[in-house]
């Protein structure tokens, strides 16, 4: 008697469990993969993003290009009213090996003329930042250069030397800067511009 009652218990154990796997395989799925539509949907949706970003990391990437070529703008129109109102002859350096710039300044009416660093407050000379450098500096007279030191001048009676300075950053991307030699006005440009054929090269 208890033989068989372990028996049936024993039976309906194990069909209660065969039922329990049976309900279990029904519930569970069997994970399937994305289809063709769904992958193509997400890298159109990132083509999409990176293609409205792009533009914007070029500005971020070119702002400080464009920030470094107007202090430089900024920089050279002060000197040519200044070389006029305090009728001095200053010269604008650029270091092109160091990629920096600085201004001195002669007296021509002292006993003995000679250049000496501008002390002026604000007008220290100025380190190009990490990523903008000085491709070249055109000066009338003097002609292209690449690498070593090329001055140019301000003098007292309204005048600057004709100058082209290439400013170049990381990516390639180039400005150019032109001081106009009557006004004194530095135009910049977004772009690798020259001399005109009118100015004159010594």
């Amino acid at each position: 008697m208890i033989d068989a009652i372990r028996e049936s218990v024993s039976t309906r154990i194990r069909a209660a469990l065969v039922r329990a796997r049976a309900r279990l395989g029904r519930g569970m799925r069997t994970p399937r993969g994305f289809t063709m539509l769904e992958i193509a949907i997400v890298l159109f949706i990132i083509a999409l993003v990176i293609s409205m970003a792009l533009p914007r990391f070029a500005g971020i990437r070119n702002a400080h290009l464009k920030s470094e070529a107007r202090r430089l703008a900024g920089r050279a129109t002060y000197l040519y009213s200044r070389a006029m109102s305090d009728k001095v002859v200053l010269r604008l350096s650029f270091d092109i090996d160091s990629d920096s710039y600085s201004v001195a300044r002669l007296d021509p009416y002292s006993v003995k003329p000679v250049f000496a660093p501008d002390k002026e407050p604000g007008f220290a000379p100025v380190m190009l930042p990490v990523g903008v450098r000085l491709r070249d500096v055109i000066v009338e007279g003097t002609g292209a250069m690449t690498r070593g030191t090329a001055n140019c001048f301000f003098y007292p009676e309204g005048y600057v030397d004709a100058t082209f300075v290439h400013l170049i950053d990381d990516s390639g991307t180039v400005f150019t800067l032109s001081f106009n030699p009557l006004t004194g006005r530095v135009a910049i440009r977004d772009g690798d511009f020259g001399p005109s054929a009118g100015m004159i090269m010594r």
